[in-house]
């Protein structure tokens, strides 16, 4: 029967959407069309599979060849088609057994000789394989990381001809399985909170931010050490779930930079230039791929220098600091994001960055450095839990001989605080909606007599008021109270000071 249906898939944000290849030979001119909204890069695949097939020997069927991709409405882009293409031909024009390719899903690019090279969103498709319960045939390079979806049957193969064997049986393909320590070995070494100098104040900030997922901006002149707590965040961080590393992986599986099976269960941290534009921080382009703000899903986003981002790039964080994803649309194609990160953000008091400096060499005119602070705006600051100071340490702390108290100690009572909100809520302290927030952040008299003193003081507005019952709930977990007590309360006032000089 001239006709070959064999079963692939597409990417549509991080899902990978099945997609039915359908074969046709049918009478007429010697002809070769794809049809089913393909871009560019999947219509060049009729060149590449015609001179693949030869190459490997096969015979080019001298037919009129329709591939229709199917869904219809489904956009279609990569060269990841090509292997299902050459397979339905081979099968339409009877050179496999018909229902060899039952139960079976096949993704990979062709070179002109046949071989097999590696494609976007390897992770992702085969997540969608195991659900559908095939086995997905994929270039050897995408193998490990395909193999991380456990109960995957991920069979590797690094020629067409390969494949090929598999399906008439004369050399079955070995279903890959990754070595019993691939997902064991530590993820990157991040630096270590005992090399950081003073900042007491900062550091405790840091330990509550990542107790409860919370967002927190550094404040303070150049050369404090803004950057260097920054950097040490993600080791205090509590390890990933399973669940999580499966969705963190399969983000970056399907962006442009793939993803590296050595980073397997550890929080990615992301940190672009402050030139980055909107596009490059939420994400964009056609078809959409995930920014800063999805590569640094169940991570750490760190935006040094933050009021010299553009302006446009700040406000489209706004959306996903408050619901945890990103939708974008182009033209014809749409997709969302998961973008559950915590932002660390440090800036200047102002331009000089000097601004109450005890040598008094701040020249900075008031305005300037109203304008300098006003570049981040009250919407966006408002989303920010913690905005604490980072002052230039005194003499006597930088020359200090002793260790300040390491990673390993603050991230043992991180892991404890979180381990304590699992159990009560199933999820941080963060991401508390405003009914799980009045049910989990009961007050006492005395703890809400001071909240009120605070909502009219500095004000704070509905959200912030909110945001400080949560950080005052996880003030209350590290220090293993079951109840928030009014020092709790005055701790996560604390934090937010500084509403008032911006």
């Amino acid at each position: 029967m001239p006709l070959a249906v064999v079963a692939s898939r597409a990417l549509a944000g991080i899902e990978a959407t099945e997609v039915t290849v359908e074969v046709h030979l049918g009478p007429g001119l010697p002809a070769f069309n794809v049809v089913g909204l393909p871009d560019t890069e999947v219509r060049e695949a009729k060149d590449r599979v015609r001179a693949a097939l030869h190459q490997c020997g096969f015979e080019f069927p001298a037919r009129r060849i329709t591939v229709n991709l199917a869904p219809a409405d489904l956009p279609k882009d990569s060269s990841r088609f090509d292997l299902a293409m050459a397979l339905g031909i081979l099968a339409a024009s009877g050179q496999l057994p018909p229902g060899s390719l039952t139960g079976h899903e096949f993704a990979g690019e062709l070179s002109l000789t046949g071989d097999l090279r590696p494609v976007r969103g390897a992770l992702a498709m085969a997540l969608g394989a195991e659900r559908a319960r095939r086995r997905f045939v994929l270039p050897a390079e995408n193998a490990a990381q395909a193999a991380l979806v456990a109960g995957a049957q991920i069979l590797p193969a690094s020629t067409l001809l390969q494949v090929c064997a598999h399906l008439i049986g004369s050399e079955p393909l070995e279903q890959f399985r990754l070595p019993a320590t691939a997902t064991d070995e530590p993820g990157p070494a991040f630096p270590d909170f005992s090399e950081v100098k003073g900042q007491g104040q900062a550091k405790r900030a840091m330990e509550v931010a990542a107790a409860g997922g919370h967002h927190l901006l550094l404040l303070g002149p150049p050369g404090t050490g803004k950057s260097m707590l920054a950097a040490r965040f993600p080791g205090i961080l509590p390890p990933l779930s399973g669940s999580e590393a499966v969705e963190t992986a399969a983000i970056h599986s399907a962006s442009s930079s793939g993803f590296d099976t050595r980073l397997w269960g550890s929080r990615p941290y992301r940190a672009p230039h402050h030139t980055a534009t909107s596009a490059a921080l939420v994400g964009g382009g056609s078809p959409p791929r995930p920014g800063e703000i999805s590569l640094a899903h169940n991570g750490v986003l760190f935006l040094d220098e933050l009021p010299e981002f553009p302006r446009t790039a700040l406000e489209a964080l706004r959306e996903p600091l408050e619901c945890g994803s990103i939708s974008i649309s182009r033209a014809g194609r749409q997709a969302v994001f998961p973008a559950r990160f915590q932002l660390i953000a440090a800036m200047n008091p102002c331009p000089c960055g000097y601004l109450g400096d005890a040598t008094g060499r701040c020249r900075c005119l008031p305005d300037q450095v109203a304008r300098y602070r006003s570049r981040i705006s009250g919407p966006l600051l408002d989303r920010i839990d913690f905005r604490v100071e980072a002052p230039a340490p005194r003499d006597a702390e930088l020359c200090a001989a002793a260790a300040a108290e390491g990673s390993v100690a603050i991230r043992a009572r991180v892991v404890a605080a979180r381990e304590r909100q699992m159990m009560r809520q199933g999820k941080s302290n963060a991401m508390l909606g405003v009914s799980e927030t009045e049910r989990y952040c009961v007050l006492d008299t005395r703890s809400e007599r001071l909240l009120r003193q605070a909502i009219i003081r500095l004000p704070l507005s509905a959200r912030a008021y909110h945001r400080v019952l949560r950080v005052a709930r996880t003030i209350a977990d590290l220090a293993g109270s079951t109840a928030i007590a009014a020092e709790h309360i005055a701790e996560a006032i604390h934090y937010r000071r500084l509403d008032a000089s911006f």
